[in-house]
């Protein structure tokens, strides 16, 4: 299966944060809120188009990849892996209610038009094609397939944390990308140690 992110890119740049402490074990449960939760439960002040669009996007995104690890329950035959997956539910299903009461708060739509979707580059996601192959894989193959998914869709998120930190404006949306930057590069390189097992 074709990966979209450049492993060896990734994984130079998860070995630096990994070594700046921002890294998880696969042991560790979820903290409570989740890794990546923003401090503030409300997003105050000014926002931007860019900050608007950034929620807009990273709920669908962050909805789709609970789906994705959810799969690991009854197919991963590792439980380092089952372990992780656990985890970024969790961590997600907390960061879902908190973007969406940022977006009803400034009175935004939950979702993006398709149009406006396109205009900041869009965001392939992870293909239906790819989540029916995981359905149907089970043991090492599922692991294989699970890890290489995970780590492109997160990898998505990355890409999204940084337009937002690069062109947001809002305080609370943007210390939560970086947020979000550290822990999915943190997982990511975290899932690349668990393909070489």
């Amino acid at each position: 299966m074709r990966l979209r992110v450049t492993l060896a890119a990734v994984a130079a740049s998860a070995a630096v944060l990994v070594a700046a402490g921002c890294g998880t074990q696969p042991d560790e449960p979820a903290p409570q809120g989740g890794a990546a939760a923003p401090a503030a439960s409300a997003a105050s002040g000014s926002f931007n188009e860019t900050d608007t669009m950034f929620l807009q996007m990273m709920v669908p995104h962050s909805t789709q990849g609970i789906a994705i690890v959810k799969l690991a329950a009854d197919r991963s035959e590792r439980e380092d892996v089952k372990t992780l997956a656990k985890a970024i539910e969790v961590t997600q299903q907390d960061e879902i209610k908190r973007m969406s009461g940022w977006l009803e708060q400034w009175k935004q739509p939950a979702t993006a038009s398709d149009k406006e979707h396109e205009e900041h580059g869009g965001m392939p996601g992870t293909s239906e094609k790819e989540i029916s192959a995981l359905r149907k894989a089970k043991g090492a193959e599922f692991d294989r397939l699970f890890l290489d998914t995970l780590i492109a869709h997160q990898d998505d998120a990355v890409q999204l944390a940084r337009m937002e930190t690069n062109a947001g404006v809002n305080v609370q949306a943007t210390s939560y990308a970086k947020q979000v930057d550290q822990s999915r590069t943190a997982q990511i390189a975290q899932m690349l140690e668990f393909r070489k097992q």
